[in-house]
Order: C-alpha cells, then sequence, then structure tokens
C-alpha cells in the first residue's frame, strides 16, 4: 500500500468544523475517524474546515491544506459538508455549485476520495415557521441538485441521507444544540451514523487501488 495510513480531511462549514458539540471528540471528524479505525484503518484526521464557511471558501481551505503538507502527501479520504451558509448568505446555486465541483475536482485530481453531504433540509430548524417551512425545504432542494450534479460531473459522491436525517430532526429537538441550529452531541453522533457506511466503501476502495 502507498499509505500505511490514512489521511482523513474535512473540510466545509460549521457543520463540519463541530459548532454544538459538547466535545471535540463528539463533532463528526473524531466520531468518523473512530469508525474509520475500528474498521481496522489506521487514520491520520485533519480538520480545515470553518464555521461559516460557504463553498466559495473551499478554495482557501484546499490551499490550507496544500500548505500543511510539508511532504506533499495527499489526503486518502475527504468528507466535504457545505451548503448551509450558502443559503443563509444567497449565494447563487449556479455559483455554489460551481465552487463546489471545482473544489471536488481539485481534491480527486490530487487522487483523493470524496463523500460531500450537501446543504441539509433547514426547514427542521425550530425558529422556520411552520408556514415557511415548505418554502425552505424547496430552496434547500434546488440547492441540493445542483450541488449533486456538480459533484457527481467531478468525480465525488454524494452522501444519500438528508431526507432521512431532516425528518428524524425535525422529530427530536435533543438532536439540536442550545443554539437550536447546529446538531448536539446527540445529532452529531446521528449524522455520523448514517455517514459511515458511505466513508467506510470510500475507505474500502482507496484500500483496494493501493494494493
Amino acid at each position: 500500500m502507498r499509505n500505511v495510513t490514512l489521511r482523513f480531511l474535512v473540510l466545509g462549514d460549521s457543520l463540519a468544523y463541530g459548532t454544538g458539540a459538547a466535545s471535540p471528540q463528539d463533532t463528526l471528524g473524531s466520531r468518523l475517524t473512530r469508525v474509520l479505525r475500528g474498521a481496522g484503518r489506521a487514520t491520520e484526521l485533519s480538520v480545515l474546515a470553518v464555521p461559516g464557511a460557504t463553498s466559495l471558501g473551499l478554495a482557501e481551505q484546499l490551499d490550507r491544506a496544500a500548505a500543511a503538507d510539508q511532504e506533499q502527501i495527499d489526503a486518502d479520504l475527504a468528507l466535504v459538508v457545505v451548503g448551509a451558509n450558502d443559503l443563509t448568505r444567497q449565494v447563487p446555486a449556479d455559483r455554489s455549485a460551481a465552487a463546489l465541483g471545482t473544489a471536488v475536482r481539485t481534491l480527486r485530481d490530487r487522487g483523493t476520495a470524496v463523500l460531500v453531504v450537501p446543504t441539509p433540509d433547514l426547514s427542521a430548524v425550530a425558529w422556520v415557521p411552520p408556514a415557511f417551512r415548505a418554502v425552505v425545504a424547496g430552496i434547500c432542494d434546488q440547492l441540493r441538485a445542483h450541488q449533486t450534479r456538480a459533484v457527481e460531473a467531478a468525480g465525488g459522491v454524494v452522501a444519500p441521507v438528508g431526507p432521512e436525517l431532516a425528518a428524524r430532526f425535525a422529530a427530536d429537538p435533543t438532536l439540536f444544540s442550545a443554539d437550536r441550529f447546529h446538531p448536539s452531541s446527540a445529532g452529531y453522533a446521528l449524522v455520523a451514523e448514517a455517514l459511515a457506511p458511505h466513508l467506510l466503501q470510500l475507505a474500502a476502495g482507496r484500500r483496494d487501488a493501493a494494493a
């Protein structure tokens, strides 16, 4: 194998960073690193996600990843979680998706397998008035569709977990942190559980390619 240790990179926004988690060990990156290690993969985690980031900020995160990598050994596996801030900051869907697609293509060109978690369904957030939830859900669906096309065209994989997770979050307020927007530790545990099979499948592909 080219690398004994799997290099796992997490990019994106506050959900990728772990805002709302009670402990760093409860964040997506930490939880999924434990999943990979539990599957027998020695894993090195690097989190370059930035709270508040939109898809337009992914290029800067990738530049930081390259600058920090003194040995020029690119990540084996990347998780990208982005989209919520694109909506709240009204980034046009085509521009948002194009920036995400470019980031995924950059990672793929470096030999990195990429799993993307697109924009969540913000209609599940408590402060969205019931009368507007259908409209918000529709806007989220539109951006998610743009993101999916861009990611798949760039060679990445989109995690198909959005509707199921939205329903779970809408039904259980304890999955949100005190700000009622970001997940709680329990919320991150649920998201990590949903993502784990998809991440493990990509990791297995990396192992097979390196063997």
